[in-house]
């Protein structure tokens, strides 16, 4: 009895540190953020807030927000609803590879998504020099402004509309289309009166997620925006942190928690819409078979494949290609084609070279310390629900579901003083870009090792907790063994999202702990666009590497694991 209670002990302890290290990772930053709008540097006053709320930047940089917010998401929608319809309920064929190919921009960080759509449109683009139809040097970029940061934003969150529309056509009653069918309705009017009205919910849901990620990227209005003077409230606070530095800190706190009450807005929005009206489907059954495109189908397949071209094959040709020039204006030919950009970022710049270990050891890091503290947790969260597992759940999720720029802020201001009682700082050192890519990319392991223990049977875990095995061996020599492959991929999908994030690392970095997507960035803005591609271009190798490592044991993986597997 007495070993028992042991036992029991420790296995409380174990739970309590699991949600004591949620809690500072989740909570902690977004209540010490909430504390600096009503005490600024630890003074009770609201002049900080009053002053920024009423400054004419603060509601241009607002207004800008929601414009590229509304106008992204409306976008995306477009995209990805049409590719999620085809890829759906169609024959199409290829449809592995279209799904692989589409999803990959979102795996790519936005600001490569930028810099490569930047070298293909722009006057010193190589791929239109070939073709004969760059435009002059000097001329202006016409992605340079607001329909160009919301075209490709467009570009770079269609991929997550697909994800989560697909997802809902999958639970599709196929007796309902059939139904419809049968009844002498044609494909279209099954497709508006049935099949859409059902994917509402899918559709609101994909619409506010792609509307939060809008207004909170940094990479895309950065890339496009500063050099037009089109700034979005990530962009204001990053040209505010890089003027003032810590004394502008209480001031882009206002600006932080205004990108959050938006992104909140805009859940909330989802939520009053879906509750509108009742989309529960009563019944399962199998997926509704493919609607047979006949004589459509090739020209389907074709605008299919078309849009792959467009959005990711020709943006890394251009990429490729200008990283191949050795100057700003030198023609690709065989003669001036040099890898000389790629042997300068991994070898001989100081800040690259950094740069790349950084970022492989911080997302390597990241990962290792998610996966540990995932399949804990989600022990918890699937196996052993108690009352207050769903705020460890909510915990979990904020860093991510809110903009990086919010965390961000949020952990300048915690690291600003040295720590508590063991008196280290963390401010201006690689440990507080590491403190923010676990809060932030925690989640993209926990999900998906909850969806594993979903589909475990629980017998051999009950039957070791019977015989006396405490929670720790449990989680060591059954739990982990049997949802290793989906808690790993987690592991994968947060090097990945990692490897080149701009959003939180723009804001933390100091002189030594750069990461690939500063470096990329300061190269950008510098006008050294070459050694900005040959970065890029190292950044997509990587992302297609790891995506078609993991497709190897995608069968031992829960459905929805992989995002590009279909």
């Amino acid at each position: 009895m007495r070993m028992f209670r042991d036992i029991q002990g420790r296995d409380a302890a174990l739970i309590a540190g699991v949600a004591l290290i949620v809690a500072v990772l989740s909570l902690l930053p977004m209540l010490r953020l909430l504390i600096e709008l009503v005490a600024p540097q630890g003074k009770p006053s609201v002049s900080v807030l009053i002053e920024t709320l009423a400054s004419r930047s603060t509601w241009v940089a607002t207004w800008h927000s929601l414009q590229i917010g509304i106008g992204g998401t409306l976008l995306a929608l477009a995209f990805g609803i049409s590719a999620a319809l085809l890829v759906g309920l169609s024959d199409m064929r290829g449809r592995n590879a279209f799904v692989l190919l589409y999803v990959a921009p979102l795996m790519i960080a936005p600001q490569v998504t930028a810099l490569a759509w930047l070298q293909l449109f722009g006057p010193s683009s190589q791929f239109l020099k070939l073709l004969g139809m760059a435009p002059p040097l000097g001329s202006r970029n016409p992605l340079y402004s607001v329909w160009g940061i919301i075209l490709l934003l467009g570009v770079q969150y269609g991929p997550l509309v697909f994800l989560i529309v697909r997802a809902g056509l999958r639970k599709l009653p196929r007796e309902l289309v059939e139904a419809g069918l049968s009844s002498g309705a044609s494909k279209w009017t099954v497709l508006h009166t049935i099949i859409l009205p059902l994917m509402t919910p899918s559709i609101i849901g994909a619409a506010a997620l792609a509307f939060v990620s809008c207004v909170g990227n940094f990479g895309i209005p950065a890339f496009l925006g500063i050099p037009s003077n089109y700034l979005v409230l990530p962009t204001l606070i990053y040209q505010r942190l890089a003027t003032g530095g810590p004394s502008v800190l209480s001031s882009v706190a206002v600006l932080s928690v205004l990108i959050g009450l938006i992104a909140m807005a805009g859940i909330a929005t989802q939520d009053f819409i879906a509750r509108r009206r009742d989309f529960r489907i009563v019944s399962t059954s199998l997926p509704a078979a493919p609607f047979k495109l006949g004589r459509w189908r090739v020209v389907a397949e074709f605008i299919a494949w078309l849009l792959i071209v467009v959005v990711l094959v020709l943006p890394i040709i251009g990429l490729t290609l200008s990283a191949l020039v050795p100057a700003y204006g030198v023609p690709l030919n065989f003669a001036t084609a040099t890898f000389e950009n790629f042997r300068f970022v991994l070898l001989e710049h100081g800040g690259a070279a950094r740069a790349f270990s950084n970022s492989i050891i911080l997302s390597l890091a990241a990962a290792l310390f998610a996966v540990l503290l995932a399949v804990p947790l989600a022990y918890m969260l699937a196996w052993r629900k108690k009352r207050w597992t769903p705020i460890l759940n909510y915990a979990a999720e904020m860093p991510y579901a809110l903009p990086g720029v919010v965390l961000a802020i949020a952990c300048l201001l915690i690291f600003l003083k040295p720590l508590p009682i063991i008196g280290v700082s963390l401010y201006n050192t690689i440990w507080i870009i590491l403190f923010a890519y676990l809060a932030r990319f925690f989640v993209l392991a926990l999900r998906p090792t909850i969806a594993g223990l979903h589909q475990v049977d629980r017998a051999m875990e009950e039957a070791a907790r019977i015989a006396g095995a405490g929670l720790f061996y449990r989680l060591r020599t059954i739990i982990f063994p049997l949802v290793a492959p989906a808690t790993l991929a987690g592991g994968v999908l947060i090097f990945m999202t990692a490897f080149c994030e701009l959003t939180v690392s723009a804001l933390l970095w100091a002189s030594g702990s750069e990461t690939l997507g500063v470096v990329m960035f300061s190269f950008e803005q510098a006008g050294d666009s070459a050694y900005a591609a040959a970065i890029s271009v190292l950044v997509v190798a990587v992302t297609f590497i790891l995506m078609l490592a993991t497709n190897l044991f995608a069968r031992r993986l829960p459905n929805g694991v992989l995002p590009w597997r279909d």
